[in-house]
């Protein structure tokens, strides 16, 4: 469906449960269509493994294309073990790592929320995650993952030898660390940048710059320093010290992992890919949940699709100026949670089980 002059919002269903919660998403966007009188139109297209089955490469040009000319992307996942013996420029994944990289987006927003009714879904004892209420600020587009040379090389004696390059310039740290402080600014005016100045030079630029910026352009903010490695225990031992963590693409891989295991369930976070702003203000971006394809659970209609809506709300919120629908579809999902509804991942004991379709149902009920 399409009108002209309406918020463009492309979806990516991709592999495995992908399909099955984004599907939810798109009873919301109809929701607010039609009871709200919002201007949402929206196409589905193929990517990851999905399009390689029909197009034999994990995004078409087309696909891409739609992409860059849409106000958000939404994606469900990509990958899974149907595909795992593809070379490793064919892998679905290869799609996601193109969107990144072709649409600069290079700030990866990814929340940590331990919801109050989760409390005991988490590993660590209640007092230590209750009221958790982290953002990660990963950098990704540059560093390890994209670092030239790369590759694998036969060396002498039969040996071969993996390469891969840890760099960073100026400009990408202080773009990034641009968008931590603005975020802290909203939150509670503090930062902890992550790296290993210790040992790798490249881990002592960005702390360095990071340092530039704040002092430049961000004196009210505080600002701490911090070892990566010393970050992932921190995050164990007392995570609620943390309010906007920054760090670049390989650390903050791994920091928002860790943080989201925090929270009790990868089933409930969601993330933001942004790229900078353009002359009109707008914003290229895309959305999708913290979780996987989960392979084992797809088509049995028991995927949590708590995650991807609320993509869907930082959508709304960050690429669409719609705080308002954000904030009145973050507290349906609260009042569902409240109300002792849960998916079998996060399922204890005394609460109903309900299925994807069910958990996507009863938050469109809480929106009316």
């Amino acid at each position: 469906m399409s009108k002209k002059n309406s918020r463009k919002i492309l979806l990516l269903p991709g592999d495995g449960i992908g399909p099955e919660v984004v599907s939810e998403v798109k009873k919301i966007l109809n929701w607010f269509n039609s009871k709200k009188s919002l201007d949402f139109s929206f196409e589905e297209e193929l990517i990851g493994g999905a399009s390689i089955d029909v197009n034999k490469i994990p995004i078409t040009d087309e696909v891409f294309y739609k992409s860059l000319e849409s106000d958000a992307v939404i994606l469900g996942a990509c990958g899974g073990p149907k595909w795992d013996n593809l070379e490793f420029s064919k892998k679905p994944e290869r799609a996601l790592l193109k969107l990144r990289k072709e649409l600069k987006l290079f700030a990866n927003l990814r929340p940590a929320i331990c919801f109050k009714q989760l409390v005991d879904s988490s590993t660590l004892k209640p007092e230590i995650v209750s009221g958790l209420d982290i953002m990660i600020v990963r950098e990704l587009t540059g560093g390890i993952y994209f670092g030239e040379p790369r590759g694998i090389k036969p060396i002498e004696n039969n040996q071969r030898q993996g390469i891969n390059t840890h760099s960073y310039t100026t400009n990408e740290i202080h773009r990034i660390a641009k968008v931590a402080f603005d975020l802290a600014k909203k939150r509670k005016n503090k930062v902890t940048s992550c790296e290993k100045s210790n040992v790798m030079e490249a881990g002592v630029l960005w702390r360095e710059e990071v340092q530039v910026i704040k002092d430049k352009e961000y004196k009210s903010v505080e600002l701490n320093h911090m070892l990566a490695d010393n970050c992932a225990m921190q995050l164990l031992r007392n995570p609620k010290q943390f309010d906007v963590i920054l760090a670049d693409n390989l650390f903050g891989d791994m920091l928002s992992d860790e943080a989201a295991m925090l929270t009790g369930s990868l089933g409930l976070l969601p993330s933001a890919s942004l790229g900078a702003k353009d002359k009109n203000g707008k914003i290229r971006s895309l959305y999708e949940p913290v979780h996987g394809s989960a392979p084992d659970i797809a088509n049995k209609n028991l995927a949590n699709p708590i995650a991807t809506i609320l993509s869907l709300s930082m959508a709304l919120r960050y690429s669409l100026d719609l705080d308002k629908e954000a904030d009145q579809l973050d507290a349906a999902v609260q009042q569902v949670l409240d109300d002792g509804l849960r998916t079998k991942d996060i399922l204890s004991k005394g609460k109903k089980e309900v299925t994807t379709t069910e958990m996507g149902d009863a938050i469109i009920s809480k929106l009316k």
